[in-house]
């Protein structure tokens, strides 16, 4: 967006804000992106993300299921250490934060710009499952083969307990499942409620990744959503496909079979739906071009 223009007369304006042009004029530009141009940022980055290669997606996509457990992992130790839960959400965006900075790849943020994107008939709804499935499965490659070193880690390759950063590990992953199993039906319409609320936080931190030019004002304005989603404690499919494979790793008596029914088929459900339904058509219906 164009600010007021600056007339210098002569040597280059190195002010911060500032765009110098050919014919000498500057132009001030606002570190802010007004609603309108959020959209149409979203919606080039969608376009590109459609058509970005199988390996790239593949790789991104792992590359954004480490970082995510690893910020998971971050915020567990400071439960294994006593620290308030609301601790351990104030330090877990920074996983997506890097990874947004990146320009790496998450299903669940593409679960809300790839929809908007079809909605304009800028991509094919082909072009999405495209997207979405080579996207999942380069996550959960990542977020499970960082499971498996992790727990190595702290395990010595499973020469030993895992201690009470593993305690943890085993305490989280049993109540993403077990306990929406013993509740039946209503459990698994809990998940896949937890699923649409927790995308629907954290595609908010997805659009808010345009909402600034600077690095410091789209990590101040990414951290806001993410870190609320993670301390209401809701259910976001990539990082559980970090947590409970991690706790079955560390000795939590879940099995796969359990763990997909109860909480990885219903949280990413409801993920599609919080992303798709609570912020990436509703941002587009309001806010782009008609």
């Amino acid at each position: 967006m164009r600010g007021r223009i600056v007339v210098r007369g002569g040597g280059k304006v190195t002010m911060r804000g500032m765009a110098e042009r050919q014919d000498g004029q500057v132009e001030e530009r606002s570190e802010s992106v007004p609603p309108p141009v959020l959209v149409a940022l979203m919606l080039e980055a969608a376009e590109k993300k459609a058509h970005l290669p199988i390996a790239a997606l593949l790789a991104r996509g792992a590359a954004s299921g480490a970082l995510l457990g690893a910020a998971t992992l971050l915020a567990m130790t400071a439960w294994a250490q006593g620290l308030p839960r609301l601790v351990g959400a104030v330090v877990f965006p920074v996983g997506f934060c890097m990874l947004v900075l990146l320009g790496l790849e998450l299903a669940t943020g593409n679960f809300a710009l790839l929809p908007a994107a079809w909605y304009r008939r800028r991509i094919t709804a082909a072009a999405v499952v495209r997207n979405w499935g080579w996207v999942y499965l380069g996550n959960c490659l990542g977020s499970i083969s960082f499971a498996v070193l992790a727990v190595a880690s702290l395990t010595g390759w499973w020469s030993h307990e895992a201690g009470p950063l593993g305690e943890q590990l085993r305490q989280l992953a049993a109540s993403k499942v077990l306990l929406y199993r013993e509740s039946g039906w209503l459990g698994w319409s809990t998940a896949l409620t937890k699923g649409v609320l927790a995308n629907w936080l954290v595609t908010v931190g997805t659009a808010l990744a345009f909402v600034s030019r600077s690095t410091s004002g789209k990590i101040a304005a990414m951290w806001l959503p993410i870190m609320t989603f993670f301390g209401l404690g809701y259910e976001h499919s990539i990082v559980n496909l970090f947590v409970i494979p991690a706790g079955m790793l560390a000795g939590a008596p879940i099995g796969v079979g359990t763990w997909l029914i109860w909480n990885q088929v219903p949280s990413t459900l409801g993920n599609v739906i919080g992303g798709a339904l609570f912020t990436g058509l509703p941002l587009v219906w309001t806010h782009g071009e008609r």
